[in-house]
């Protein structure tokens, strides 16, 4: 059954996230706007200010393209409305589809029928991992919008390849498709044993926050070594060059089978738009990914 009480506070991080930037990834774009050295990549860095201000001004989604939403819900075994999560998230998301509002993103596969209210088939997506013994709960709001899908790849690498192919494999990714993503991006990359699985990792890389680092010292080298290689393109703010190309290299990875390597990568765009709450048992919150929340 809808909770109530609980369809408020997922509605209420939902407007957060269309409306307003993560903190991390504004102040992200505040330095790189600092650092930036070329003209013209300078003045769209203020365009996109002055896009965001307008957005929490008039309290509109910063992107018309509101995307697809996604949730990543961690829970814990003793939760009291475990029960309630699934059709609760989905009223969320049909409801605020009509007060934020959210763009008719949901499209039926193969009837090419939009639905109208951004549920459907598997819509939201929703993505669980089960905390024993826990009783609190820890949702992820990604909108994944159709420019910044466009990079998302994944793929098994052939075992000689090894970690210099995952390199290649991002680097010939960004460089082919950045450009649609509207840059500067967010870059999730995930290492496994097959493609689906490296796929998944990639989009839990991209909900960390940027300036944080894999705990692994050689992943988090990979990490470093990627970003600067990747600014070094020089893609710059919406693809029309400047002296920086990605706000952060995210990631993440597990144990993998010795004949196989799986990569894969997902890319936010210069509007990651991610949002992140803490609910407790008595379904008191705390909004995490935001600092001045609407």
């Amino acid at each position: 059954m809808v909770n109530s009480k609980l369809e408020s506070i997922i509605s209420k991080i939902i407007a957060c996230t269309a409306i307003e930037l993560p903190t991390d990834v504004y102040e992200s774009l505040q330095t790189m706007q600092k650092n930036e050295t070329q003209p013209l990549a300078s003045e769209l860095y203020s365009c996109i200010f002055d896009n965001l201000d307008k957005a929490t001004a008039l309290k509109r989604p910063l992107c018309q393209d509101t995307g697809v939403l996604q949730f990543f819900v961690k829970c814990g075994t003793k939760f009291p409305f475990l029960d309630d999560i699934e059709e609760t998230l989905i009223a969320a998301v049909r409801n605020s589809t009509k007060s934020v509002p959210l763009r008719h993103n949901s499209v039926d596969c193969f009837t090419e029928r939009n639905t109208g209210d951004n549920t459907g088939a598997l819509s939201p997506w929703i993505e669980w991992e089960i905390a024993k013994g826990m009783n609190d709960l820890h949702i992820d709001l990604y909108m994944a919008g159709g420019g910044c899908s466009l990079p998302g790849r994944s793929k098994v690498l052939m075992p000689l390849e090894g970690y210099e192919g995952v390199v290649k494999f991002v680097f010939d990714t960004i460089v082919e498709w950045g450009i649609n993503a509207c840059p500067p991006l967010v870059v999730g990359v995930g290492i496994g044993t097959c493609a689906a699985t490296a796929a998944l990792l990639s989009k839990k890389a991209l909900l960390r926050k940027i300036g944080t680092h894999n705990q692994d010292p050689k992943a988090r080298d990979m990490e470093i070594r990627l970003k600067n290689g990747l600014d070094s393109i020089g893609i710059g703010p919406l693809g029309l060059t400047g002296s920086q190309s990605v706000q952060c290299v995210n990631i993440e990875f597990a144990s993998h089978h010795p004949a196989t390597l799986g990569v894969g990568i997902t890319v936010g765009c210069w509007a990651t738009r991610r949002g992140s709450v803490h609910i407790n048992s008595d379904l008191t919150y705390t909004i995490l990914s935001h600092a001045n929340s609407i």
